[in-house]
């Protein structure tokens, strides 16, 4: 098994590339939605959240209201920070659950989608990182129009994360996702057949070593 640390900041199209991945037969763990997981209602994490940020940002059935949440956190960077000291135990814990499954089944290539991997210096637990990126402007107008945000919110939003440009050179893999969904199918195409030869190679390594 190898396993792929898949990052990109917000907009750059990430999700839509593992779920590509995930057609071609990748195992894929999304952290966004153990992020959910982790904050359910009756978890720790959502009563310390609601500590620290009152009431308001649940909603009527005692879910997290993360839009409310989001309006608050990215305004500050001192609150995101509290909001991740909170969450990512619970995610990590979720993560290394979800791999050892994983590789308890044998899935050849698992993917997790970690969009803060370079903030939580998580590099060196993959066997290769994927970074997806785009222009910022394209970022911001995908922000608008596929999740209706203020322009000012999105920008809170891009600044609270690293600058593409330092993850990049970290990369063992970079798309760019600039253009329209068939050049991403072909670069998502080119992309797999390169992590199948990776895995393979670990298969051959692993034969001999036995």
């Amino acid at each position: 098994m190898i396993l792929i640390g898949l990052t990109g900041n917000i907009a750059s199209g990430k999700s839509e590339v593992a779920r590509m991945l995930a057609d071609r037969g990748a195992t894929v763990i999304d952290a966004d939605v153990l992020a959910r997981e982790a904050v359910r209602p009756e978890t720790q994490a959502l009563r310390d959240i609601v500590k620290r940020w009152g009431k308001d940002i649940l909603k009527k059935d005692g879910s997290l209201d993360r839009k409310a949440l989001r309006q608050i956190v990215f305004a500050d960077q001192n609150e995101l920070d509290a909001l991740n000291r909170i969450v990512h135990p619970g995610v990590t814990r979720l993560r290394d659950r979800e791999i050892a499954i994983a590789k308890e089944r044998g899935d050849p290539i698992v993917v997790c989608v970690i969009p803060l991997l370079f903030e939580r210096n998580l590099v060196e637990e993959f066997d290769a990182i994927v970074l997806v990126d785009a222009l910022r402007p394209l970022r911001l107008e995908r922000m608008a129009t596929t999740r209706g945000l203020e322009e000012t919110e999105a920008m809170n939003m891009i600044v609270a994360q690293m600058p593409a440009e330092l993850k990049r050179a970290r990369a063992d893999y970079v798309i760019e996702n600039n253009g329209s969904l068939d050049d991403l199918e072909r670069d998502v195409d080119a992309l797999w057949s390169s992590l199948q030869r990776d895995e393979a190679g670990v298969e051959k390594t692993a034969a001999r070593v036995s």
